[in-house]
């Protein structure tokens, strides 16, 4: 069954991190979306983190639509 997105904005954006606290660097990795039932995501990376921490962080009103979508 596939559920369909209700935004093609995406609600979240993946980033890569490597190393800790304030010395951590992040890399956007991707962006999500919330799935219409409210029980996951969809995930698409434009790349894949190979080392480090992935994290889906919700998107914030800062961040433009360009740059939102991947």
């Amino acid at each position: 069954m596939t559920i369909k997105n209700e935004s093609k904005r995406p609600t979240h954006l993946i980033w890569q991190v490597i190393g800790e606290a304030d010395k951590g660097r992040w890399i956007r990795v991707g962006a999500a979306w919330a799935n219409r039932d409210g029980k996951g995501f969809t995930l698409k990376f434009d790349a894949y983190p190979v080392v480090g921490r992935t994290v889906i962080r919700e998107l914030t009103e800062g961040e433009t639509a360009e740059s939102a979508q991947t």
